[in-house]
C-alpha cells in the first residue's frame, strides 16, 4: 500500500507520471520538436544517424532489490551511449520506453528519468521522448542516436594482421560486483558495487579512437574474450591477448582482495565478466594511442584454430563470457 506521499504508478495517470518525469530529462541539443507530439525531430547534421537499442528486464538484468530507480536509468543510458561511442560517433539523443508493474512507486520512476539524465548529460546527449506502459515487471529500453561527425563509422570488421589491440575503460569490476551483492558482501567493497550498478564507460574516447585511425571497435559489454572474438570473426583474424598479469595487472590488483575474500578468480572476471562497457580496439602498428587506450594485445592472420588467444594459447579460464540465452 503506497502513502500519499510516493503514490505507486496505479495511483496516477499516464500524464500525471510524465509531468514527473520531464523536469528530470535533459533536452538533446539539435531537437527541433521536444518531448510532447507524437515523436520527436531532431537535426542530423552529419547526414547520417548511428542508432543503437538496448534493453534491461527486471529480474534478468537487475534486480529492484539491489538497484534504485537512478541507478537503472544510469546503467540503461551508460550502455547505449558506449555502444555509439564504439562506432566512433558522438551520442546525441535518447528515446526511452518504460514498461512499469502497478505496484512501482512513482519515485521509483523519477529516480530512473534522474539516473537516465546523470548519465547523459555529460556526453551533451538529451532524452528526446519514448513510451510508457504498464506490465508485470520493469523493462527498461532506450535507443540511442549519434553523430559521426563526417567520420567514416569504425566497424567490427577492420581489423588488420599486424594491428595493435587497445583497450580503454576498466576490466572486470561489474563482474566483481555483481558477485558481491550475489554473496551479500556488498559492504566488503562498496566502490566495486557501485561499478556493477553505475558502470562509467569511456565515451568520449571512441571518436578519438577513430579520429586516431581505429581499425575496428566495439564496447565490451559481454566479456572481453567474446567479444575480442566479434572483431576476428568478421575480421578474418585472430587476436592475441597480452598475458593477464602483464596486460592488466592494474585490474587483477583491485579485484585480488575480493577475490580472495569470495575465493572467486579475479583472472577470470577480466577476461569474461561484462557490463564494464570499456572500448576495445584495434590500431594499425604505430599510431599513437589515444588516452585512455593502453596496449592489451596484438591481431594476427587467422588460422583456423581459436580465433581468440591469450599469450598465444587458448585462455584457461571457465567460461567465455556473458550469452543472454545460455542455459
Amino acid at each position: 500500500m503506497s502513502s500519499p506521499d510516493d503514490p505507486t504508478v496505479a495511483d496516477l495517470s499516464e500524464d500525471a507520471i510524465l509531468a514527473r518525469i520531464f523536469p528530470h530529462l535533459p533536452q538533446a541539443p539539435g531537437t527541433v520538436v521536444p518531448p510532447g507530439d507524437d515523436a520527436a525531430v531532431v537535426l542530423a547534421p552529419d547526414g547520417h544517424v548511428v542508432v543503437s537499442t538496448d534493453v534491461l528486464v527486471e529480474g534478468r538484468h537487475f534486480r529492484r532489490e539491489w538497484s534504485s530507480g537512478a541507478d537503472v536509468g544510469w546503467r540503461a543510458a551508460a550502455q547505449n551511449l558506449a555502444d555509439i561511442a564504439a562506432m566512433g560517433a558522438r551520442p546525441t539523443a535518447l528515446v526511452v520506453a518504460l514498461v512499469a508493474p502497478a505496484d512501482l512507486p512513482a519515485s521509483w520512476v523519477e529516480g530512473l528519468a534522474r539516473g537516465l539524465a546523470a548519465a547523459a548529460s555529460p556526453h551533451g546527449a538529451g532524452v528526446v521522448g519514448g513510451d510508457l506502459s504498464g506490465g508485470p515487471a520493469v523493462v527498461v529500453s532506450v535507443t540511442v542516436l549519434g553523430d559521426l561527425e563526417g567520420r567514416v563509422p569504425v566497424r567490427r570488421s577492420g581489423a588488420r594482421p599486424g594491428d595493435v589491440v587497445a583497450h580503454a575503460g576498466v576490466r572486470g569490476r561489474s563482474a566483481a560486483g555483481l558477485a558481491l551483492l550475489a554473496a551479500d558482501r556488498a559492504d566488503l567493497d562498496p566502490g566495486l558495487v557501485d561499478s556493477y550498478l553505475r558502470p562509467d564507460p569511456p565515451v568520449g574516447a571512441g571518436a578519438a579512437a577513430a579520429r586516431a585511425g581505429a581499425s575496428a571497435m566495439l564496447d565490451v559489454s559481454d566479456g572481453l574474450l567474446r567479444d575480442a572474438g566479434r572483431i576476428a570473426g568478421p575480421s578474418g583474424v585472430r587476436i592475441d591477448l597480452d598475458p593477464v598479469e602483464q596486460a592488466f595487472a592494474a585490474d587483477l590488483d583491485r579485484l585480488a582482495a575480493v577475490a580472495d575474500a569470495l575465493v572467486a578468480d579475479a583472472r577470470g572476471w577480466v577476461l569474461t565478466g561484462g557490463e564494464d562497457h570499456g572500448l576495445l580496439a584495434t590500431f594499425p602498428a604505430g599510431t599513437a594511442l589515444p588516452a585512455p587506450f593502453r596496449r592489451v594485445g596484438r591481431v594476427l592472420p587467422g588460422d583456423g584454430s581459436a580465433s581468440v588467444t591469450v599469450g598465444g594459447s587458448a585462455p584457461e579460464v571457465e567460461g567465455s563470457g556473458w550469452d543472454h540465452f545460455a542455459r
